[in-house]
């Protein structure tokens, strides 16, 4: 017997259900942006229908910000905090088609003009990115220095594969990341220069 918010032919599996709503919607905010990724659409990739997406999430919102904070706290769980900063710069650095479709970083950079995308990602990942980052030195102003270099990492993000400036979109990832690394050093002592992060 099926409930008559799910598909016909899917068992009701709740955790299931849930994450394939989640991965949808990280799909459509990367490739689309908030306000041009729909519920509708969302629900559609995902097999269900939009009242059992309400019924998980309560509002897009609420599926924005659950959708960056999974992608996001997955980054901080890959590996040691010393290679956070080139796991991230490894996402900021994938051409934008389809491989990078689902990551995180694509859907802040294509939603960072909706409010409630900002403080999203700010609230959900800011703050436990700046705290994992600033560990990385003893300078006073170590989450200054966190903040510093995030803020890069984002505007990187931006010309690459939003405003595909020239030589940055097209360059090397690997040359940017030397580049990159080797900066933040300066702010960050123990940060991990090698690339691609292990």
């Amino acid at each position: 017997m099926t409930s008559e918010n799910e598909p016909v032919g899917r068992k009701r599996d709740s955790v299931t259900t849930r994450a394939a709503i989640l991965a949808a919607a990280q799909e459509l905010f990367a490739e689309r942006g908030f306000e041009r990724a729909t519920v509708r659409d969302i629900a559609g990739r995902a097999g269900v229908n939009q009242a059992l997406l309400f019924r998980y999430f309560g509002s897009k919102d609420e599926l924005f910000r659950a959708a960056i904070a999974d992608q996001g706290r997955r980054v901080l769980d890959e590996g040691p905090v010393d290679g956070l900063l080139g796991r991230l710069l490894a996402r900021a650095l994938e051409p934008t088609g389809a491989e990078a479709q689902g990551h995180w970083l694509q859907a802040a950079l294509r939603s960072s003009g909706h409010d409630e995308g900002a403080s999203a990602i700010r609230r959900e990942l800011g703050d436990e990115y700046v705290r994992a980052l600033s560990s990385l030195t003893d300078d006073p102003d170590s989450e200054l220095c966190a903040d510093l270099l995030l803020a890069w990492l984002l505007g990187i993000g931006l010309m690459r594969s939003v405003h595909r400036r020239e030589p940055l979109a097209s360059a090397d990832p690997a040359t940017v990341a030397h580049h990159v690394l080797r900066a933040a050093q300066v702010l960050l002592a123990d940060v991990d220069v090698n690339f691609p992060p292990p």
